[in-house]
């Protein structure tokens, strides 16, 4: 394992730290804690499937299980000495040498999966292929140094093509010893069930406001005005709450919700200010935030017809916006089949280089028109 500081890395969020070089880990007491137990116990599995909502700090969490592991001692069990010698944290101190090396990218007991470098694209590929998946064969194929534990992290397991999640599927029916996996997922039930089912798995949960506001402050993200508003809109993710920060997303998601404060009367050009703001050169970024916070609208919209206006607002006037436009669960099944196929629409025309402006303003229209049908 090596790292290039001059390419970029697939599993760094843009704006914050690498998640190896993170040691303290935010709201995931009880994921680290099933795992110590297992640990402790002297059954420990060979495979863990770490998964949760993006960004909520999974690869932190597997990257603070494998430092710990391989600083531990592999030739002395965990109960040896009887309880004293049990560890009572994961905690490794930033002096190790197990941390050094990790943090440099240069421990070669660990094996990092993640997407490569397309030297003749320039860009990263899109998924994990199998090419890469094939070297952990010549990982394993070599000594562990000095007999220790060794360790593999898959960021993520989600982007595996077919051929290189049947590589490792072939690596987890016959572990090596001493091993361990780490697979992060954000999707796990789009892996193969061979894997998931040689895997234990590790859930993270979203983080709460005050956890939320920790992890932002340890990250260096900026502080938020709206700390609470900043979890509900990002999910409990500190990952997406990192990129809503960096690109203005609560007062974003203000303007959209000060846009439909009208509906079913749709302010046409008040709607073409906004379409027309994803306009430009250097815009994708505000391209993108809009597409996902208006799919994040109507994903609160169908929960309210579901089980009522949303308890904390991520933006002024929200909650009584929702519970007009969504008054009963037919209200709420027709936001959620507008939120499928807007989805599915975004996607469409972002591979096909659709007018952003366009795009966005049609959205908006059909958001108005099912406004109009769910108030008849």
């Amino acid at each position: 394992m090596s790292a290039d500081d001059t390419l970029p890395e697939p599993d760094r969020i843009e704006g914050a730290p690498h998640p190896r070089e993170t040691h303290a880990l935010i709201g995931q007491t009880k994921a680290e804690a099933a795992f110590l137990q297992a640990y402790n116990s002297g059954r420990l599995h060979h495979a863990w499937l770490v998964t949760g909502p993006r960004g909520v700090g999974k690869a932190t969490l597997a990257w603070k299980l494998a430092r710990f592991l391989l600083a531990e001692p592999a030739d002395v069990g965990p109960s040896m000495f009887g309880d004293t010698a049990k560890p009572t944290s994961l905690d490794v101190s930033d002096d190790h040498p197990v941390a050094h090396r990790l943090l440099a990218l240069s421990e070669p007991r660990l094996f990092l999966l993640r997407r490569a470098w397309d030297d003749k694209t320039k860009k990263l590929k899109s998924v994990i292929t199998v090419d890469e998946a094939r070297k952990l064969r010549n990982f394993f194929a070599l000594s562990a140094a000095d007999g220790g534990r060794r360790g593999v992290i898959v960021d993520t397991a989600d982007e595996m093509n077919p051929n290189a999640a049947n590589a490792l599927l072939k690596l987890l029916e016959e572990p090596p010893e001493l091993t361990t996996l780490f697979l992060i997922s954000h999707q796990p039930s789009r892996l193969l069930p061979t894997i998931r089912s040689r895997c234990r798995e590790l859930r993270c949960n979203p983080l709460s406001p005050d956890d939320m506001a920790t992890a932002l402050t340890r990250a260096g993200a900026p502080s938020a005005n709206n700390p609470t508003a900043l979890a509900a809109l990002a999910g409990g993710s500190v990952g997406e709450a990192l990129r809503l920060t960096n690109l203005g997303g609560l007062d974003t998601y203000q303007e959209i919700v000060a846009l439909f404060t009208t509906l079913p009367q749709l302010d046409r050009s008040r709607a073409l200010r906004l379409a027309e703001s994803v306009v430009g050169k250097g815009k994708e970024p505000r391209y993108d935030l809009l597409l996902g916070l208006m799919d994040m609208f109507l994903a609160r919209v169908a929960r309210t017809g579901a089980s009522g206006a949303p308890v904390i607002e991520a933006a002024n006037g929200e909650g009584a916006l929702m519970a007009r436009l969504a008054p009963t669960h037919y209200a709420g099944r027709l936001w959620a089949e507008l939120q499928q196929s807007l989805g599915a629409r975004a996607r469409h025309g972002k591979a096909v280089n659709l007018d952003p402006a366009a795009l966005i303003l049609d959205m908006v229209l059909k958001i108005n028109a099912t406004a109009a049908k769910a108030a008849a």
